[in-house]
């Protein structure tokens, strides 16, 4: 009884940490990431073609260069909607927990802007955009559209690395916290 008590609160931990480590407004869906602005969602997808090839990216980038983000709306009246894109540093010492509230802070947010799309309208449903980053470091997307027939303005705001290792601390943490439980888990069937 207290092999499979410890075994279930195991599995319990696990899929709750699994959920935890997306961060902003991306997260992984079954494969897939997933962008939410407001109540409108999209696939989100990087590449960075030059030197990744095709690989996709959810979140972090590898390296520094030539960047394609990509948003392919899963709700038609996106599509009717000017939707704007806008990469600044992250200077909000948030880290991955930055939150639309820390963006309206930052007072002059042109300053810490290193790449902006005006809004415009994708009737095509797919939404892309290129950006060179020219220098490793942390950043922060930000989407914004309106409401089709309000004045209403949703935002998504979404932290990721350039350069960074591929490994973030939410990982580690989660494998730590496995190899703990395994141990843990190892010992209580070795005294049985």
């Amino acid at each position: 009884m207290t092999k499979n008590y410890n075994l279930s609160v195991m599995l319990i931990l696990i899929s709750w940490m699994s959920n935890c480590l997306a961060g902003g407004g991306v997260l992984l869906s079954e494969d897939s990431c997933i962008i939410s602005i407001g109540f409108y969602e999209a696939h989100f997808t990087a590449y960075q073609p030059d030197t990744s090839g095709d690989k996709q990216f959810c979140e972090d980038l590898d390296e520094a260069g030539n960047t394609i983000f990509v948003l392919d709306y899963l709700h038609k009246s996106l599509s009717q909607v000017p939707v704007d894109f806008r990469i600044i540093k992250n200077v909000t010492d948030k880290g991955e927990f930055v939150q639309m509230a820390d963006i309206i802070k930052i007072q002059d947010i042109d300053r810490v802007t290193v790449f902006y799309q005006e809004p415009i309208i994708k009737t095509n449903a797919s939404y892309a955009v290129t950006h060179e980053f020219l220098e490793n470091g942390d950043y922060v997307g930000i989407v914004t559209a309106g409401h089709p027939t309000n004045n209403n303005i949703y935002s998504s705001v979404f932290p990721f690395s350039v350069g960074a290792s591929n490994l973030s601390w939410s990982i580690i943490v989660f494998f730590g916290l496995i190899l703990i439980f395994g141990t843990y888990l190892f010992r209580m069937i070795r005294t049985d």
